[in-house]
């Protein structure tokens, strides 16, 4: 009988879980100068932000992992998550209690008689009990194992959206850095212009005093600068909104904190994208995703063992006495050992419909799994695209910045000869600027978009403390 109980223990109703299949290209369509690599999912990727070789970024990520409040909520998440999968475990074993009694009561003698022969007796006596009981639900149709197979699945998922949550913060902060040190070299482009303006303002002048050209030169190099000054307030608010994210994502109040320009330029580091499938082990919220879609196949199977007999276990042993100088002597003891067994018959529809609501549930993390992995595979193309994107035109910056110098360079040495109008110097002023500011921009949209493409692939792609060499200083000279 023991044999036979514990042979239907190991039976499980509902469906075994297998992840359902996606579509996952060979590989990507990268440009050059892309290459695939094959980094190891089990190696750490936390710390990918050391690639950029900047420490100062390293000492706010190490304050953000410490400090920050979405991630300490995820952390204690993840604590439930573990806990709950305890309490669900526990179900395994016999639950096991100590009871006791001790009172002192009056019997009526006018209750229901249980002998028309025999009166009853009022009498006021002791009683005295202790008992040890035992439970024990005989997992008959694999209900407790479904619950724990849901557990399980749950904690590891609340363990991927910690490590999902810890990938966006870093990228997240890293994003806002990048702004921010973008926003420092911009302003300095824009301060470098006013003065270069305010020294072509006063030659202008000079020659106006000296009657050498009109009142117009003068007035049109009045507005230049005035619209310059204008930029510099506008990027300075721009600044400030970057340093207060940074302070939140810290864990720092806005207030109280402060980051001092810096305008060296970071060069992003190489990043290999891997192959698809890679990507699809690599990243927290594919992993998280697909945990979700374990979990709820499980809550179909808990779901249906509810068509099926609850069988439960419950012996009890103890002693009972009027006097508690005999509660431990043979006559007081007392025992039982019986099986309780539950068998729906009827109900309505009501265990049905909640097997439908789990299999509604499952499919709607299928479709929720599906989505994550085709944004996953958009965010990685976005990326690669993107940073090719970028690099041609940060060239094409370049070139642009010294051929508008050259025109300023001529502009300014016609005027002065008298050769075309201040309209010109003005207009190559105008142009050099833009230059110089988008070839900045532009580099604070590569870092941004290098900071993008590795959240998209789920982080670093190999350990930095043992298999990868050391970062390479990766920050340029001040210029």
């Amino acid at each position: 009988m023991a044999a036979a109980l514990a042979l239907l223990a190991g039976c499980a109703v509902g469906p075994d879980y297998r992840a359902p299949p996606v579509e996952v290209p060979a590989s990507w369509q990268p440009e050059q100068p892309w290459r695939q690599a094959a980094p190891d999912d089990a190696a750490d990727k936390g710390r990918w932000w050391q690639r950029f070789g900047d420490p100062q970024l390293d000492a706010l990520q190490q304050k953000a992992l410490a400090n920050n409040q979405t991630l300490a909520l995820a952390s204690a998440r993840l604590a439930q998550a573990r806990a709950t999968l305890d309490a669900s475990g526990a179900a395994r074993y016999p639950q096991i209690g100590l009871g006791t009694r001790a009172s002192r009561l009056k019997i009526s003698a006018n209750r229901p008689l249980t002998n028309y022969n025999a009166s009853n007796f009022s009498t006021v006596q002791n009683d005295f009990a202790l008992s040890l009981t035992a439970s024990y639900e005989i997992d008959f149709a694999g209900r407790v194992q479904r619950l724990v197979e849901g557990a399980t699945a749950s904690a590891e998922q609340s363990a991927a959206d910690l490590e999902n949550i810890r990938l966006l913060l870093t990228a997240d902060l890293a994003t806002a850095y990048f702004n921010l040190r973008a926003s420092d070299i911009e302003l300095d482009v824009v301060q470098r212009a006013i003065a270069l303006q305010r020294r072509a303002l006063e030659l202008v002048t000079a020659r106006h005093d000296l009657g050498a050209v009109s009142g117009l030169d003068v007035a049109q190099q009045q507005a230049l600068l005035e619209t310059t000054l204008t930029q510099v307030d506008l990027l300075r608010r721009q600044r400030a909104q970057y340093e207060h994210a940074i302070a939140t994502l810290t864990g720092t109040p806005a207030p109280l904190f402060a980051l001092a320009p810096d305008l060296r330029p970071v060069t992003p580091p190489a990043i290999p994208v891997g192959v698809p499938s890679e990507t699809l082990q690599r990243r927290p919220d594919v992993a998280s995703a697909e945990r979700a879609m374990a979990a709820a196949n499980a809550q179909i199977g808990v779901a249906t063992a509810a068509f099926y007999p609850s069988i439960t276990l419950a012996p009890t042993v103890g002693v009972d006495s009027r006097m508690i100088e005999t509660l431990f002597d043979a006559p007081s003891l007392l025992w039982s050992v019986g099986v309780s067994l539950a068998q729906p018959l009827y109900d309505g529809g009501r265990i049905r419909a909640n097997v439908n609501f789990a299999q509604g549930g499952y499919e709607a993390t299928v479709a929720n799994y599906r989505r994550v992995v085709l944004t996953a595979m958009q965010e990685v193309e976005d990326g690669i695209s993107g940073l090719a994107a970028l690099d041609r035109a940060t060239t094409q910056a370049q070139s642009a910045v010294a051929a508008a110098r050259r025109v300023f360079d001529m502009a300014t040495a016609r005027y002065e000869g008298g050769a075309s109008t201040y309209l010109d110097v003005i207009t190559a002023q105008q142009s050099l600027l833009t230059a110089e500011r988008q070839a900045t921009q532009l580099l604070g949209q590569r870092l941004v978009t290098s900071v993008f493409l590795v959240k998209a692939l789920g982080g670093d792609w190999c350990d930095l403390r043992t298999s990868c060499p050391a970062p390479p200083n990766r920050v340029a000279g001040t210029r």
